[in-house]
């Protein structure tokens, strides 16, 4: 388990703002990699969500409790492409734990896929190109190259 969890909501929010997401220096080409794949897919997710705000508006004209719903889950997925944003941007900066916490992302989309998967009665559903590219940003965190250069960022503040 990592020990440089954050202790306050401060420690989350990543150092010098959102403005510095597009600053990747010193980090191994891996981590690099898997930082565009994450961020991009944190983008994509709040792009999805507020198009999905939009139909389950148009939901609640036809279907009231159904546009409800609907309108949770966007919000559910909105919170979690929002804090995928926020875990890359503090993996970049060398912080074990959000390498750790974007690991079980991607193990919650594995699972999400595969239930996804089940619910259509096995025809193919479920978004497996998702998973596979959330596999691949998680296997580039934990390359030796990657895995050095956490070990030289422990203990930085």
């Amino acid at each position: 388990m990592p020990t440089d969890r954050p202790r306050s909501f401060n420690d989350v929010m990543p150092t010098g703002g959102f403005s510095s997401m597009f600053s990747v220096t010193d980090m191994p080409t891996e981590l690099k990699v898997s930082y565009w794949i994450w961020l991009i897919g944190g983008l994509l997710g709040l792009l999805a969500g507020v198009v999905g705000i939009f139909g389950s508006f148009v939901l609640f004209a036809f279907a009231p409790a159904v546009g409800f719903v609907v309108l949770l889950l966007v919000l559910a997925a909105l919170a979690i492409a929002a804090a995928q944003i926020v875990l890359a941007m503090k993996m970049k900066e060398g912080r074990e734990w959000a390498r750790f916490a974007l690991t079980i992302v991607a193990g919650i989309s594995l699972v999400l896929v595969i239930v996804n998967s089940g619910a259509v009665g096995g025809r193919g559903g479920g978004n497996w190109l998702s998973f596979f590219i959330s596999l691949a940003a998680t296997v580039l965190m934990w390359l030796p190259n990657a895995q050095a250069w956490f070990a030289a960022h422990r203990g930085r503040v």
